[in-house]
């Protein structure tokens, strides 16, 4: 698309995102008619994506401090005290539509590109995880997607060197033309040597490092702001390309150049490329940029300023320095062989201002482009409440029931994908993936971080108030089931088109009840992301057509930390007769739960509710066990209720275990919350728990009946090899 020669219509304006009313406010804020680059930067600015306009609203619910927090929202990525003077520096997002058009490079880029949020401010990355959302098992489709998407993220994590360490899947119709894939990494920095994005210093350079800009990606911010329809696979050049090789290369370039003290602001080319780095980079500084197109490294031939800017090509890095320092700058990219070029300066102007072939192309007041675009207060309406479960059938064979839910989607496990992951790679991760959480050690110290993420969109489908309580509630009680204090939360909002009442409802109610759990567990919200419009059209060509909605889906990533790594616990059954010990009480709720959908094919009634009081006193005991030794092995009890968490423990340790417990379909598999399995060695006590057995055997025995832990095995590692081998 040419610069000078396009004509402004109604029909471009329209490709470009903008509503008539949108759009007069374009004209209003320039007082005459944009260019095509200056409609297009508008047009990214004001995405969903970018503008959080339907969101920004609600978000501001979010607790967002505490004792712990350095930084929190808004910047790249959220910072808290870790002590001895360090920090831990942690965001999670979505790449959602570019996974579902191209799902190698969809996944991979999503990687690269939170990898950068996070060494953008000073830190080196030490673990990545992810969470991701597939539809049903046996659509056409999604064995493509699954094994694009997982090859895409070991593909780059792999190859940039840090370690993929955990993460969650689940499995929903809901996702059949709309996955999710979420990407989260966590860094550690010297808090001394964090690095912001607000532009400073009238007259400082502005630099552009890293790759060269091409065409790829272009629109990416607005194409993830609309919903689906039949023509997705025509957008396949929105979606960018990484090369984790450079990224690496980006990484320790950009660490090298912040050890020494000439960067004054930098920030990563994310979403919208080159338009959101500048334009946030001035409007947080409050000032103005200039920059010179034709200093902007391309590499393909005739791009216009409209392609620099919206391009999304990965591994860029848009830096202000101090003056002077350039050559100094210049000479350790060039050694990491990467591009360097000063492309501009700060200005007192408020503007954002290019030029191209010695005239001004572009002239924006910044003010309209950040803090004072759109922002609406959609119609909503609450989610009703689901009618209580009734005429609930019991089991009639519990152990045939558990070897079916070990064997199904969402409680198989994901040793098939997360082998494909280089988890070990700089030899600090304590705990790998399949425990409840990831464990990383903090290098040369004895500090450890536990990390996790979590959600369970049929809760937040059924009552978002209760879901979004859950999803925080599981997040902190995974980390504290390892021993670690939990320190803070980011979140990846996954939801439909906000335009719809109903669905504006479910962010509404998911929001609520996040902001109720981070207040009662002191686990706020320090970073984050929005990712709307996640539907398919039913039929692109029929006016009107109403959008297929994922499940409102939040998911929850945390952090904790553990004084001493080596003293975290496991899931795995340590030693034969040891005594188990169930915390948080016997009450079976079933509404919602995996046995009622996998076993009578219902998803009914109301998920289990969230008692925060009782999961604060029920973590901080728990933890309380593991710190001092007692605890022996632990493990939460989530999807599969009770019986589904023995036979985890079991399989990690490859011992079996007898119950003494009765059990009925609710108790054996109701999902009620704030509940853990503890293990001890025999005559040790817990107060106020339940001893419900004894390790030992080759089987979980249950009364009279017994599943045999080569049957428990062969069922829950069987599920992703037979899928992915078809």
């Amino acid at each position: 698309m040419t610069d000078s020669a396009s004509t402004i219509t109604p029909k471009v304006v329209a490709e470009h995102g903008f509503t008539p009313d949108e759009y007069e406010r374009v004209l209003h804020a320039l007082g005459r008619e944009p260019n095509i680059t200056e409609l297009g930067i508008f047009s990214v600015m004001w995405s969903e994506h970018c503008s959080y306009k339907s969101s920004r609203i609600h978000l501001a619910k979010l607790p967002t401090t505490g004792k712990c927090v350095i930084q929190g929202p808004g910047e790249n990525a959220g910072v808290v005290d870790i002590g001895d003077g360090q920090a831990a520096i942690f965001k999670m997002e979505s790449h959602n539509h570019p996974s579902y058009i191209e799902p190698y490079q969809g996944a991979a880029t999503g990687v690269g590109g939170i990898l950068r949020d996070v060494f953008t401010m000073g830190a080196r990355p030490i673990a990545n995880l992810n969470a991701l959302r597939f539809g049903r098992p046996d659509h056409p489709r999604m064995r493509h997607l699954i094994a694009g998407v997982v090859h895409g993220i070991g593909g780059y994590g792999n190859c940039v060197g840090v370690p993929t360490v955990g993460g969650e899947v689940n499995f929903h119709r809901a996702y059949d033309g709309n996955i999710l894939v979420n990407a989260m990494t966590v860094g550690i920095a010297e808090q001394d040597k964090i690095f912001l994005s607000a532009a400073a210093g009238i007259g400082n350079p502005v630099v552009y490092v890293g790759s060269k800009t091409g065409r790829d990606g272009i629109h990416g911010a607005t194409m993830a702001s609309a919903d689906f329809s039949e023509d997705s696979e025509e957008k396949r050049p929105t979606v960018q390309v990484g090369d984790p090789f450079t990224e690496k290369l980006l990484i320790e370039a950009c660490l090298e150049l912040m050890a020494s003290d000439a960067i004054v602001a930098i920030q990563d080319m994310g979403a919208a490329g080159l338009t959101s780095s500048s334009v946030e980079m001035a409007s947080k500084g409050g000032v103005g940029l200039e920059l010179d197109m034709n200093s902007v490294p391309c590499r393909e031939t005739g791009m216009t300023p409209y392609e620099m800017m919206l391009s999304e090509s990965q591994e860029r890095m848009l830096m202000v320095l101090k003056p002077g320092r350039e050559p100094e700058a210049q000479a350790i990219f060039h050694k990491w062989e990467l591009d360097f070029a000063v492309i501009g300066k700060v200005t007192d102007t408020g503007h954002l201002v290019l030029t191209w072939n010695g005239e001004t192309i572009c002239d924006i007041p910044l003010d309209p482009l950040a803090d004072e675009a759109p922002k609406y207060d959609r119609p909503w309406v609450p989610t009703p409440k689901p009618a209580p479960l009734a005429n609930v059938p019991e089991s009639k064979d519990l152990v045939a029931d558990l070897l079916t839910l070990m064997g199904s989607p969402d409680i198989a496990s994901r040793r098939w994908i997360w082998e494909q992951y280089d988890h070990m790679v700089g030899a600090d991760t304590v705990q790998r993936p399949g425990g409840d959480a990831a464990v990383v050690r903090v290098h040369g110290t004895s500090k450890g971080l536990a990390i996790s993420t979590d959600c369970t969109p049929r809760y937040c489908h059924a009552d978002p108030i209760e879901g979004g309580k859950q999803a925080i509630a599981e997040c902190w009680r995974n980390i504290t089931a390892v021993g670690a204090l939990p320190l803070a939360t980011t979140d990846c909002m996954n939801f439909g088109n906000p335009q719809r009442p109903e669905i504006m409802g479910q962010f509404v109610g998911c929001i609520k009840g996040m902001a109720e759990a981070c207040r009662a567990l002191d686990f706020p919200i320090v970073s984050g992301n929005v990712s709307l419009y996640n539907e398919t059209k039913n039929d692109a060509n029929v006016a009107g057509a109403t959008g297929s909605a994922i499940l409102p889906t939040p998911a929850i990533g945390g952090i904790g930390l553990l004084a001493d790594w080596s003293k975290s616990a496991t899931i795995a059954f340590k030693a034969q007769g040891e005594s188990i010990w169930l915390v948080g009480g016997v009450p079976g709720h079933l509404g919602q739960s995996i046995w009622l959908r996998e076993i009578t094919g219902r998803e009914e009634g109301p998920p289990p509710p969230v008692d925060l009081a009782a999961e604060k006193a029920n973590g901080d005991h728990v933890r309380g066990l593991i710190l001092d030794g007692t605890a022996t092995a632990v493990h939460d009890i989530s999807d599969g209720g009770l019986l589904v968490a023995l036979a985890e423990m079991a399989l990690a340790g490859n011992i079996g275990a007898t119950i003494d417990l009765a059990l009925d379909a609710a108790k054996a598999f109701g999902e009620d919350q704030a509940r853990y399995v503890v293990t001890t060695v025999a005559g040790a006590e817990i107060a106020g728990a339940l001893r419900i057995g004894t390790t030992g055997g080759a089987a979980i025995k249950l009364g009279s009946g017994a599943a045999a832990i080569a049957d428990l095995r062969s069922a829950h590692e069987g599920f992703f090899p037979a899928l992915m081998t078809g």
